[in-house]
């Protein structure tokens, strides 16, 4: 038999759901690993869908989305960010995943070099490496909300670097690049000749500040903004995100979806109109519950004396466990099997949080803070028996 694909072979899985597929085959695990809503979606949303079903919504679509859809994002992002667009910049994919994924497809070829966070999202590495180009990680700095290092960036960038992928706010960190920070990035992309694709998947869960989206201050069309309804609305089982790009960048990822899934389910489409323009009350009230969760666990993380990154957005929280002289990987194991509770590991994010943990704040209450307690008992064990140790 001939060899299946190398490239495809060697790429590496997230750790996320390493530790999720081994924590699904034990009881009692308190899962603080996936970003997962532990709510449904909201009822007018499901309605709307059942709606388009009875009235004949169930075939394809363009590739780039119903009109109707894309004529509402784009009315949306112009109320909310300013940004002066129509239909003819939007994309609608399934998931934002596959809006990254045609957004590096339609400006990376092999060999280009994408310069993605560190830490960041481990996706972003593997659909890098998928199509044959080379992930360069850049620096975040945690004691200043998790900004990218621009005096690493300067090093790092090579005449081979053709993007940098940003995320605001940020998985796994929750930081947010506030006003300044952006029209750095902006500047450093026009100094260097680089696109900028910009995840903002949850730009509508915020704790401290505002969303500031790049493309608001793209005058040279350098930034593709992506979007989502799973994080907002709940609706991560819909497959439905979509994309704000320059025009000719457009129809050419218009071209690519027809290639990988011709066009986002349009009963989902359908959905996401209904998500846009109903009632926001959802929205907002998630927001509040995410930031009550997020006082919470800081709180009960800071008495027991972890040192932990509050977040400013999104529902993750990292928790630096560099004290126990253990990595990331190890850390999620060994809390997974001894405390049963299950945390994503901070080696899968890059090797500035290989000692670290994320927990995501989108899970239940109760169960966070019985998470958290199980991973501060496992830490005041862990330092015991540190202390117990005889010294050579």
């Amino acid at each position: 038999m001939k060899p299946i694909s190398i490239v495809r072979n060697k790429l590496p899985r997230s750790g996320i759901r390493e530790i999720m597929e081994k924590a699904l085959l034990m009881e009692d695990v308190i899962h603080l690993e996936v970003g997962e809503p532990n709510v449904a979606t909201p009822s007018h949303i499901c309605e709307a869908a059942y709606k388009a079903m009875d009235e004949g919504f169930t075939h394809y679509t363009s590739n780039a989305g119903l009109d109707s859809l894309r004529r509402q994002l784009a009315i949306h992002l112009q109320k909310q960010y300013e940004l002066n667009i129509d239909k003819t910049n939007i994309i609608v994919t399934p998931g934002a995943v596959t809006a990254l994924n045609v957004s590096l497809l339609a400006l990376v070829d092999s060999g280009e070099e994408v310069l993605i966070p560190d830490p960041g999202w481990p996706n972003y590495e593997q659909m890098i490496l998928n199509q044959e180009a080379i992930p360069v990680r850049y620096n975040l700095i945690p004691e200043n909300g998790f900004i990218p290092d621009f005096d690493h960036l300067e090093k790092v960038v090579t005449n081979k670097t053709k993007v940098m992928m940003i995320n605001t706010p940020g998985n796994p960190t929750g930081g947010i690049f506030d006003k300044e920070t952006i029209q750095k990035i902006l500047l450093f992309a026009k100094k260097h000749d680089l696109y900028i694709i910009s995840d903002e998947v949850y730009d509508g869960i915020i704790f401290d500040g505002k969303h500031v989206s790049p493309k608001t201050f793209d005058d040279n069309d350098r930034v593709l903004s992506v979007y989502s309804f799973s994080k907002n609305y709940a609706m991560t089982g819909w497959r439905l995100g979509y994309a704000a790009v320059p025009q000719h960048i457009a129809e050419i990822m218009s071209k690519t979806l027809e290639l990988m899934v011709s066009c986002a389910s349009s009963v989902s489409q359908k959905a996401g109109e209904a998500a846009l323009f109903g009632p926001q009350t959802f929205l907002k009230e998630m927001q509040e519950i995410y930031k009550d969760r997020c006082d919470k666990a800081y709180r009960l993380l800071e008495d027991n004396g972890l040192k932990a990154f509050k977040p400013k957005g999104a529902f993750y929280m990292m928790i630096d466990l560099s004290e126990l002289d253990k990595e990331g990987s190890e850390l999620a194991l060994s809390l997974l099997q001894e405390e049963r509770v299950a945390v994503a590991p901070g080696t899968t994010f890059g090797n500035s949080s290989k000692n670290m943990v994320r927990i995501s704040l989108a899970t239940e209450e109760s169960q966070l803070l019985e998470g958290i307690s199980r991973i501060c008992n496992f830490v005041n064990k862990n330092r015991k028996a540190k202390k117990n140790v005889p010294s050579l």
